[in-house]
């Protein structure tokens, strides 16, 4: 097992240094409460996964952040329960014993946790394989608020990125993720600067944006 995480952890670093784009989104938000699902779906969307702490709750709590109700509420109605889930470095690894924090969580926030062993930016085929054969990688969007584990993990398997800027809250918020954070402004502040450092090419990008 760790062995298959040092691995999957350096095929990312090597990617990233020859491809410093898989850190970009595709898209960029405060938070879920700024997404149209309804236009996600209408541009090819079929699928919906999110990280947890500090994109759809506080950090390791497994109650929703209670603004975002109503924007969970119209995701849910678009995408049906099948078609979300949640990919969390924590709930649903070999660090959530018995998984305890993924039944709690399937139950507060009514979707699937996603029991994997790689934790991100690996484990992508995991995600696949839970959605079924009939969705491929493009079409499944991926939201989350870490550029390091979310937005690369699903730029590396073919997904559509979502980035959210907004922390949720600081409280009990993990220091070095507080800092790696601090870290990833920084960094796509700076990559942006490059015009010929961008996002992978993804189809639903030219339909979501004539959608308006």
């Amino acid at each position: 097992m760790v062995q298959s995480i040092n691995n999957e952890g350096l095929k990312a670093v090597r990617q990233v240094l020859l491809r410093p784009g898989l850190l970009l989104p595709h898209a960029t938000v405060p938070d879920i409460r700024h997404l149209d699902f309804a236009r996600l779906k209408a541009s090819g969307i079929k699928a919906v996964a999110f990280d947890k702490d500090n994109c759809l709750t506080r950090p390791y709590e497994t109650r929703l952040y209670p603004p975002f109700q109503e924007a969970w509420k119209q995701c849910q109605e678009v995408f049906s329960e099948k078609r979300i889930a949640i990919v969390s470095n924590s709930a649903g690894t070999l660090d959530d014993p018995e998984d305890r924090q993924a039944l709690a969580i399937e139950q507060s926030l009514g979707v699937p946790v996603l029991r994997h062993q790689v934790k991100k930016p690996g484990g992508g085929d995991g995600l696949l394989e839970h959605f079924g054969s009939e969705i491929q990688p493009t079409d499944i969007a991926f939201v989350g608020d870490r550029l390091m584990t979310d937005v690369l993990y699903g730029n590396r398997y073919g997904f559509y990125t979502v980035w959210t800027t907004q922390v949720v809250s600081l409280t009990n918020d993990n220091p070095v993720a507080v800092r790696l954070r601090r870290f990833e402004y920084a960094l796509h502040r700076f990559l942006g600067r490059f015009s010929s450092i961008q996002s992978p090419y993804h189809p639903v990008t030219e339909r979501y944006n004539a959608l308006h």
